[in-house]
């Protein structure tokens, strides 16, 4: 892990694919985040990014490398119902499980973590899963815990990159979005005014 990361490995990619999708100075809770550097990549593109992670080794790596203040011990399962108990915002604009969270989880566990995800979901926001489309937590069982708790499909990939999704695909990456509309963007986001 610290190789990848001294060595100047690309370990962005999801960050890239979430401050795309996300509005600018969003809040972001990266679910299994590991050793931090999607965290951080959001960080330095403007976003309130946070990670939580129970494994305490890559946590060091983490820590060693980027602001320990962004980092909580603590499983998806483990969130509690005041996050600021563990000093984390009550609402985020995103909300990402990538790599290997959802084959760790069974079904139940994997719905309980979606209805959690979706109650920290400011309205409009969204929860984007990147998976490996055949293990446990793969693109089947994310839309049954979805359908669950209100979250919607607004986007499928085949990877990061946006490429097509088929059922052949290994790789998913899916947003999910809550109930609501996202705030308004603040500036020119897109928006282009012609005199």
């Amino acid at each position: 892990m610290r190789r990848h990361i001294t060595d100047g490995t690309d370990l962005a990619v999801e960050a890239r694919f979430v401050d795309a999708i996300a509005p600018r100075g969003a809040v972001v809770l990266d679910i299994g985040c590991g050793h931090g550097s999607a965290v951080a990549a959001l960080r330095s593109r403007g976003h309130r990014a946070f990670g939580i992670d129970p494994t305490l080794e890559v946590l060091a790596v983490a820590h060693e490398f980027f602001d320990p203040d962004w980092f909580r011990t603590l499983a998806v399962e483990e969130l509690p119902d005041d996050l600021a108990t563990v000093g984390l915002p009550d609402r985020f604009d995103v909300v990402m499980m990538t790599g290997n969270v959802p084959a760790f989880l069974t079904a139940e566990a994997l719905g309980d973590a979606f209805a959690r995800i979706a109650g920290l979901l400011a309205p409009g926001g969204q929860m984007v899963v990147g998976t490996s489309t055949f293990s446990r937590g793969g693109p089947a069982e994310q839309l049954e815990a979805a359908a669950g708790c209100g979250l919607t499909l607004a986007h499928r990939f085949a990877d990061w990159h946006l490429g097509a999704a088929a059922d052949e695909s290994p790789w998913s990456v899916t947003a999910f979005r809550a109930p609501g509309v996202s705030a308004p963007v603040d500036g020119p986001d897109g928006v282009f005014v012609l005199a």
